[in-house]
Formats: C-alpha cells, structure tokens, sequence
C-alpha cells in the first residue's frame, strides 16, 4: 500500500474509526420516506467550501423532490457573519431558524443549549448510523450523549506554496519556523508582485497553530471552570513571530491586515499568493478557480517552531436541523446528504475528509499527492478549540481577530492585545459559569 494510502488510513485508524458500512446506500433504516408533498425546506449552507456548490444542490433538491415531494430552498450565508446571524435567528423564534444548516462543530454546544438543534441520537441508531460516523466528529457533535446532527466533513489546516516559485529560486518547503521565515522573505524578495505569506488578519484559525506551536493554549479548563491562556508567555512568543512576519519582515502588505481566510482564497485565485495557510479543501479549490495553476501546488504539514508540526484545527461542519414543524422532513434530507451517494459527491467535488468511515476508506485509496501532507497533519497534530459554548461567543465576538488586527495595525504591542484578548475571553467564560 503506497504511503499516502497508510496516512489517510491512520487518519481513521488514530481517532477509532472502524470500517462498518452503514445499512443499505443512503443510510435508510427501511422505513418510508416521509411525505412532503407540497413543503419547502429552508437549508442555510456556508459559503466556499465548494467552489461552486449550487450545481451539487441542483442535483440534491431534485433527488430529494422525487424521493419525498417536498423541495428545498438554499440559502448561502459567510462564514464571517454567519454565527452572529444564528444567534439572532435562534433568539427570533422559529420563524427565523432555517429547517437544516450546516453548523460548524465549534458552534455546535452553544446552539444546542439554547434547544434550537434537534437531538437526532435515536434517529442515527434506527438508521443504522452510529458505528460508521467519524469518532471525532460525532463526539463534536455531541454534548451529554445526545447528538446534534449528522457530520458532514472534515478537514485540517496545513501549508500551500507555489511549487513552481519554489523550484525557481531553490526555495525548500518549510520544516522550521525559521525556514518558513526565510522561505517567505526570499518570496517577498524574488516575486515583489505577489504576497508571499498572508497575515489574515480576520482568519482566528491562521493564528491558532502559532500558538500552539510555541507551547500554548488558546483556554484552559480547571474544575469546569475555563479561562483564557492566550496572553501566556508561551501564547505570546507565538503571536510575535507570527505578526512580525508582517510588522518586521513585511512578508505580508498592509491590506492584508484584515482579510479573512476568504480573502486569502480570492487572492489565490488571482496568483497573488506565493505561500499560505491552507486546508485540505484548498488546492482544489485554487485550481477549480484558476486553472494556470494545475500542477503548480504543494502542500507540507505547518512546521513546528523548531522541527516536527505545529498543531492545527481540526474541525469540520454538521448538518443539523432546527427545532421546525418540518424536523422530521429535514431529517430525512440530512441523512440523504451525509451518506452515500451524496456524501461522496460532496467529499469529492471540495476535497474534504467526509464524516463516514466507510467513505473515509474511499478517499484513502486514491492516489492524490496532495492528500498526504493533510492527512499527516490531522493525524499527528491535530487540535480543536475549547469545547464550551462560552467559545462560540467568543469566535463570534471575534476576540483573536481583533487582538491580531490591533497588532498589525500598531495599536498595541503583542502583550498589550494579548492581554485585552486574554480579559475579553474571561469575562465571557465568566457568564456561562
């Protein structure tokens, strides 16, 4: 078995996946499908993760207008400003909820203690679910052994280059922070036109492995109780190197200061990026969005400070269905979308990790060179954010956007942002004791 093939398998094999396939093609438990004659389900889905997803719901929509009558009406909301419009549509009642969305696993505990999410845990055992869903993502999902949704996708964060550019002016992929601090300097230097290595501002999951990657933590937990971590010595260096790459070596322009990680990827699609932060899903979607650059794309775990891998996020997204008059007709579109067919089309076209074992098995056996890299970074060093719905409110507030962005912008040194963020997050997790 080729190397790439035994890394995705590990991916499945480190977090307790098993290879049971799931009764039957779409996950039915036998039963009829519900009637929705005449119904119309309203479906928010983020946008960007599939370059262009309208196609994939087309096909969706009329497979699941055939099997139930009913039709479904897709909404795209941004990944920016979608968690504050949760929040406000939770808090309107459900008139204002949609009957499916695509929930982001870090948001899960905060919409599931407000009862918004419908617990689906019987539903996922009748269908025969449960022993093929990724362990990892079905425990995101899960509070107090009651689970929120079906997963959807995976994915991890690692480093995209320009292959090309490397091989131009001898430049080797990163294994250290200071290669990684050269590599980019030399790009900045060879290819003035481009930017060599972004300083997203507005994208909290760029900064995360530098602090993690310097020894710290974004919160601790204690006695249930959790508080901030993110102004700590070890936090602190991390952040340092990580925004002097644009205040010092000027590696990453002004503007950048707030763009988010769909800022990054527009710049990708134009050329303008020599080496970045990226996802599993993002090389594909480059090259879906600009075709010149078939070819030209590597990708290598981040590397850690001194040698080895910095963590990275490891998340992904749940189909889950809110607390509607139509929750047992949406049900039935989640699990059609989470499970064969459909899940697989969906796995393919944006080149995330799927939430099935048997499907994860799929993706292992292919022979994308591109896979690898993420694979060994979700494998060996993979991390996720505090699981508390006190978190959510912080993403949403964005607390470690705003302490970079004040960095960048010379409004605070490294400690004083680190110490406003620090304060921010306490006083949060302070009202959710």
């Amino acid at each position: 078995m080729k190397r790439r093939v035994i890394a995705a398998v590990a991916v499945a094999m480190s977090l307790g996946l098993t290879a049971t396939a799931c009764g039957g093609d779409d996950g039915d438990d036998g039963g009829k499908a519900t009637d929705g004659k005449g119904k119309t389900l309203t479906v928010w889905i983020m946008e960007g993760t599939n370059p262009d997803a309208r196609p994939f719901f087309k096909e969706a929509g009329e497979a699941f207008e055939k099997k139930t009558g009913a039709k479904i009406k897709v909404e795209y909301q941004q990944w920016a400003t979608a968690q504050k419009k949760f929040t406000t549509a939770i808090e309107g009642g459900e008139d204002q909820v949609p009957d499916v969305a695509e929930v982001g696993t870090t948001w899960v505990p905060q919409f599931a203690e407000t009862d918004a999410l419908v617990d689906v845990t019987d539903e996922v055992k009748k269908s025969r679910l449960d022993d093929d869903l990724v362990e990892g993502l079905k425990d995101a999902g899960t509070l107090d052994g009651k689970q929120y949704g079906m997963p959807w996708y995976a994915g991890v964060r690692s480093l995209v280059y320009r292959k090309d550019l490397f091989a131009k002016h001898d430049i080797k992929p990163p294994t250290t922070w200071q290669e990684l601090r050269t590599a980019a300097k030399t790009l900045k230097e060879k290819e003035p036109n481009l930017v060599a290595f972004p300083v997203a501002g507005g994208a909290e999951m760029f900064a995360a492995p530098f602090v993690w990657g310097a020894g710290g933590e974004l919160a601790t937990e204690s006695g249930g109780s959790w508080k901030s971590g993110i102004n700590s010595p070890e936090a602190v260096k991390g952040i340092e190197f990580y925004t002097d790459l644009a205040t010092k070596d000027k590696v990453s322009p002004a503007k950048v200061s707030t763009w988010t990680e769909k800022e990054v990827g527009e710049a990708w699609n134009k050329s303008e990026i020599g080496m970045s932060i990226g996802g599993n899903w993002t090389p594909k979607a480059i090259v879906d969005k600009n075709p010149s650059l078939k070819g030209k794309l590597g990708a290598v775990p981040l590397p850690g400070r001194n040698g080895g891998m910095s963590k990275s996020f490891l998340g992904g997204s749940y189909l889950s269905t809110f607390d509607t008059d139509k929750k047992e007709l949406a049900w039935e579109f989640v699990k059609m979308l989470t499970t064969g067919e459909f899940a697989a089309k969906w796995a393919e076209q944006t080149n995330y990790f799927p939430g099935q074992n048997s499907e994860l098995e799929k993706i292992a056996a292919k022979k994308d060179p591109l896979v690898e890299p993420f694979a060994k970074q979700m494998l060996e060093a993979g991390a996720t954010v505090p699981k508390t719905k006190a978190y959510g409110e912080i993403q949403a507030s964005k607390v470690i956007p705003r302490m970079v962005q004040s960095i960048l912008t010379g409004k605070a040194s490294v400690q004083e942002a680190a110490d406003k963020a620090a304060d921010d997050m306490d006083a949060i997790f302070a009202k959710d004791k």
